[in-house]
């Protein structure tokens, strides 16, 4: 019995983990204004589409991308007017800049969604 209680708990426990949820999360990244002299910059920002929350200072990482998309991203300024939706995590990195460590949030890309609404990119510039 003590065996199938605490294999339930651990199965919920892994269905319920901050990781295994942000793996599926729908992300609109753009930038936000502000611009700095001295790195790190938190220049971007990226909306939760599921709970609208927006995570400011993201650095967007796309290299997990096939070379396509990338240049999609590029050729489209996704993530300067956050006119595509993007399918990835958020997760904090240790950065070293300057010989300081930082933790920084960083949005990692694993696929392109579709377009994003006007409803959806309400918080990045205009075109």
């Amino acid at each position: 019995m003590n065996r199938l209680v605490a294999t339930v708990i651990g199965l919920l426990a892994l269905g319920f983990s901050p990781s295994m949820a942000a793996a599926k999360g729908a992300y609109v990244a753009c930038d936000n204004g502000l611009r700095c002299v001295v790195a790190p910059c938190p220049s971007t920002t990226a909306r939760d589409l599921a709970t609208g929350r927006a995570i400011k200072g993201v650095y967007p990482d796309v290299d997990g991308l096939p070379e396509a998309d990338r240049q999609r991203l590029r050729d489209a300024d996704a993530l300067y007017f956050g006119t595509r939706v993007l399918r990835g995590h958020i997760e904090d990195r240790e950065t070293v800049i300057r010989g300081r460590t930082h933790r920084l949030p960083t949005l990692v890309v694993t696929g392109l969604d579709r377009a994003a609404t006007a409803a959806e990119r309400r918080h990045c510039p205009r075109r």
